[in-house]
């Protein structure tokens, strides 16, 4: 009713009356268990698999492994092809911007698609990047995701967390939520509408909705910014050095022993949440998530979800390092370029243009 994300995830037509949906569940299945519509929904969790590929390149990758020309599915589009023999469907995502595909196939058939896969990219550069540069990457592409950059509102309606307790293996990132930073152990604040992350422009009041009341409220208002935040290095550097002040001096919490303020291990159930307070002129004007030690511009950025008077490129902010209690820092932070990424995407090319390498051709030969 706050108007606020419960979930968000893909949902793809397979054929008439049937669909696939990702990270939906369990939100979705509790909505259609209470909604009177003639529908059925059936766990795949555990049936399929389905990999990841991005970059410049990752076309050219497919297309090899594939033996088919993939030039056709677009933005938002699927089908299916064939890698090592198998079926496979090829989605086209690629939120922020830049070329990136995945492919979905059957659980038995995991470990044949994927040395296809590996092996079709050697000859164009293809490389394992892991965890961290897949989690970093949402905070440069400025595209906030559900668990990474807030927590999701599961636990505060009686019902609802009634049947995500019978849902063990769904309901992981907010049975247990850990949070950290400035913001505090409150978890309202932390919570956020489609407004405040930038995505105001995906809601379609042309129906009934829970919450609809109050998203057109904040349509009306007009007054969130979603915008990326460079912090200033020289307090970075302070904030690092406290520890080696000696016994007599407490440090800040520490910013330099991870690469991201995504919190895992931590010794228990659940997940943690890092939030910080953003400032103009003392005045808190939001929250900022995501911070990471950027590896490939070199610089530590987090997004900011702030009020829009304060969103101008080259607008100097502070935002509160340290948890309530202990010793605390306002770090000198500049609104900077939206999203931060700048490297080739999908806006600015026409997939056409891309060399096609079916059969695995390399490119330009």
């Amino acid at each position: 009713p706050k108007g606020q994300i419960l979930t968000d995830g893909v949902i793809a037509s397979i054929e008439d009356d049937r669909y696939r949906t990702y990270w939906l569940a369990p939100v979705l299945d509790y909505r259609l268990i209470n909604s009177g519509l003639d529908v059925r929904g059936e766990d795949q969790s555990f049936n399929e698999f389905f990999f990841q590929l991005a970059g410049p390149r990752s076309l050219e990758v497919l297309e090899a492994a594939s033996g088919d020309d993939l030039h056709d599915i677009g933005f938002g589009r699927h089908r299916m092809s064939t890698i090592a023999g198998l079926p496979v469907r090829i989605l086209r995502p690629g939120m922020a911007g830049g070329l990136a595909y995945e492919v979905h196939g059957s659980t038995p058939d995991t470990e044949a698609v994927y040395r296809a896969l590996w092996e079709a990219g050697q000859q164009f550069g293809l490389i394992k990047q892991g965890q961290t540069a897949y989690l970093m990457q949402h905070t440069e592409a400025g595209f906030p995701n559900i668990n990474l950059h807030y927590p999701l509102p599961w636990y505060e309606e009686p019902d609802m967390a009634a049947y995500f307790d019978t849902q063990p293996m769904q309901n992981f990132y907010n049975k247990y939520r850990h949070f950290f930073g400035s913001v505090g152990p409150d978890a309202e604040p932390r919570f956020v509408t489609p407004y405040q992350i930038g995505l105001g422009k995906m809601v379609d009041f042309g129906h009934d909705f829970i919450g609809k009341e109050a998203l057109q409220r904040e349509a009306e208002a007009d007054h969130w910014a979603t915008v990326t935040l460079v912090w200033n290095e020289e307090d970075i550097a302070d904030v690092v050095a406290s520890k080696f002040r000696g016994r007599d001096v407490e440090p800040y919490d520490r910013i330099d022993d991870r690469p991201y303020d995504i919190y895992f291990n931590l010794g228990g159930p659940g997940f943690g949440y890092h939030a910080d307070w953003g400032l103009a002129q003392g005045k808190q004007i939001g929250a900022c998530t995501g911070r990471i030690n950027s590896v490939y511009y070199r610089r530590m950025i987090s997004l900011g979800f702030i009020d829009k008077n304060y969103a101008a490129e080259g607008t100097e902010l502070t935002v509160v390092w340290g948890r309530p209690g202990t010793p605390q820092k306002e770090i000198r932070v500049t609104v900077q370029r939206y999203p931060y990424f700048d490297l080739v995407n999908n806006r600015g090319v026409d997939v056409e243009e891309i060399p096609r390498a079916v059969a695995g051709v390399p490119a330009g030969a």
